[in-house]
């Protein structure tokens, strides 16, 4: 069988629950998708988005990093959106999370041009929220960018833990991904996460990581969704790509465009 009849392979490291549309978008291509989490969403309902909840009315600011975020407070508080103050600001990183948020009946107000929390950041630079209230929703295991760079600008964060994230209990399927690499069955990965990509060298045994490092940085084409994630392979020593925007469907088409042009 001659190479190109060969049906290319692209692994995916999101959440299950956040991983259909790349599946999608891989078989758009007439590539085949290799699922493999290295990452679990966890909703949780911690006292701290309790306290959020309680103070929704105060609230000048609310901002969320990911539709997640979002799930796990409507999973909890359904009737958030009536105890949320009528002139809450609501902001968004990226156009995904203001889609989820546009379901559960909630305007947006802010989605920064760059989907990083940086991003977020300079956008608050032109409006003064000093003494603001803001509520932050998220997972405790995202950086502290965001929340100290608006304690910078002079508001009051209200950080709450609204799902965790973790490496999945059943590992088998990530230990399978890595014999793959292993065994140059893969043809490209993706990572959407900083923590898609730690979990990953967290699961591989320590002798299996310069090689995996050597092949996701020469016969893996490795794609990151953004800047931030794209510095996370970095640390290990992986090259890699990602896209002008920070989005799904921006990343799965460089990686076959990069494909292609091989």
């Amino acid at each position: 069988m001659e190479k190109n009849e060969k049906k290319i392979i692209v692994a995916l490291t999101r959440p299950f629950d956040r991983i259909d549309e790349a599946v999608s978008l891989v078989e758009s291509y007439g590539a085949t998708p290799f699922i493999a989490p290295t990452l679990e969403l966890k909703l949780t309902n911690t006292e701290s988005l309790k306290s959020l909840v309680e103070l929704a009315d105060d609230l000048d600011y609310l901002i969320f990093t990911s539709p997640t975020s979002i799930e796990s407070i409507f999973k909890f508080y359904p009737n958030f959106r009536e105890k949320l103050n009528m002139n809450c600001q609501i902001a968004t990183i990226g156009h995904k999370t203001k889609e989820v948020a546009n379901e559960y009946g909630l305007a947006i107000d802010l989605v920064p041009e760059e989907y990083t929390a940086e991003g977020l950041l300079k956008s608050f630079e032109n409006i003064n929220i000093k003494n603001s209230l803001i509520g932050l929703p998220r997972t405790l295991a995202a950086r502290d960018v965001l929340p100290e760079g608006l304690k910078k600008m002079g508001a009051d964060v209200i950080l709450a833990e609204s799902y965790s994230s973790v490496i999945p209990l059943d590992k088998v399927r990530i230990e399978l991904l890595i014999e793959k690499i292993l065994q140059n069955e893969i043809d490209a990965i993706t990572f959407t996460s900083p923590l898609t990509a730690k979990n990953l060298f967290k699961v591989a045994i320590e002798e299996q990581i310069p090689e995996i490092v050597n092949r996701l940085s020469s016969s893996v084409l490795t794609v990151a969704i953004g800047p931030i994630t794209y510095k996370a392979l970095k640390s290990y020593g992986i090259e890699a790509i990602y896209p002008k925007r920070y989005t799904v469907k921006d990343m799965m088409d460089l990686l076959f465009e990069k494909l292609n042009h091989h």
